[in-house]
């Protein structure tokens, strides 16, 4: 019982988005989600809707029917994935449906009928991935921030080396100490030296 309640304690936190235009289908995926303690914040019945309302809340998923009208699951699920995570519904197995939808950032798919227990590993691992991938884009983006810095040291070391003549200890130390007398970011002073602002 306790087990349960934890489940459905831990499921509350995810809040989610249904886009389904299938009437009862969505009204049964709603109730699904409801009784195993997720919070379902919007409904659409297209995917310009879906789009729309997942902008509006950020919700931790979303929730898609692959076949749509206005606009398909898939096509909205390209501009969705910088949103939240998407869970694709589909009626269609076919590896061409498949490939198309994981291209377009869809985090896992379920198969029409399906039951909550075809739903929950789903739900699971369609936040995960997410969230894999979204620290995964972060740590590349700060790689490339200390790449990029590393690269202006060594240009501007080099520059100092050659108008100082200081080995590249001492250049290095110059710009780190130059950065904290100016409270200012070793990038910062590099960027300096390589390109001095002009007086005005």
């Amino acid at each position: 019982m306790s087990q349960t309640n934890n489940d459905t304690k831990s499921n509350a936190m995810y809040r989610i988005v249904v886009a389904e235009d299938e009437t009862l289908i969505r009204m049964d995926l709603v109730e699904m989600l409801t009784e195993s303690g997720y919070q379902v914040v919007a409904q659409a019945t297209n995917g310009q809707e879906a789009i729309t309302l997942a902008t509006e809340h950020k919700p931790d998923l979303i929730i898609l029917d692959v076949k749509m009208p206005i606009l398909d699951g898939i096509s909205a699920a390209e501009q969705l994935i910088n949103i939240c995570p998407v869970l694709m519904l589909t009626a269609f197995s076919q590896k061409e449906l498949v490939e198309r939808a994981r291209d377009s950032g869809v985090m896992a798919y379920v198969v029409k009928p399906f039951t909550i227990n075809d739903l929950l590993p789903a739900i699971e691992i369609s936040i995960s991935r997410h969230r894999q991938m979204k620290t995964l884009e972060s740590e590349v983006a700060d790689l490339y921030e200390r790449l990029e810095t590393r690269k202006l040291l060594d240009r501007a070391k080099g520059i100092l080396m050659k108008a100082l003549n200081l080995s590249e200890p001492e250049a290095f130390s110059w710009i780190q100490k130059t950065a904290m007398d100016q409270r200012a970011s070793m990038k910062a002073v590099a960027e300096a030296i390589i390109s001095p602002p002009t007086p005005s």
